[in-house]
């Protein structure tokens, strides 16, 4: 069995992945990259996803959707299960995004 997840376009932070959806509007994905970042960093890009990211830059290459399956960068906080799985737009953006893990989020302030 594939793991799936609900992309969301162009989400602005990390609240904007944790929605009701259906589960036939979830896509199959596999995690081409894990990019673990310090605290900071990650409640950098968890509290605003329209900035350009030298780290999905330097991965973006290794993300498309073959065959229907999003090959994309899990982008987590060091030592932790949860994270954003991140399929990049024009190279250093995030362009959808979904939540990845089963414990709800602690939404940075």
């Amino acid at each position: 069995m594939r793991n799936t997840a609900y992309f969301v376009k162009k989400p602005r932070r990390l609240k904007d992945l944790v929605r009701p959806h259906r589960i036939e509007d979830e896509a199959p994905y596999e995690i081409v990259k894990t990019v673990s970042l310090s605290r900071i960093d990650y409640e950098n890009i968890a509290t605003d996803m329209t900035v350009e990211r030298a780290y999905i830059a330097q991965y973006a290459h290794l993300c498309d959707i073959r065959d229907g399956v999003w090959r994309c960068l899990l982008i987590q906080q060091k030592n932790t299960k949860t994270g954003i799985l991140v399929m990049p737009e024009d190279q250093s953006r995030v362009g959808y995004a979904a939540y990845y893990g089963w414990a709800m989020p602690d939404f940075p302030q």
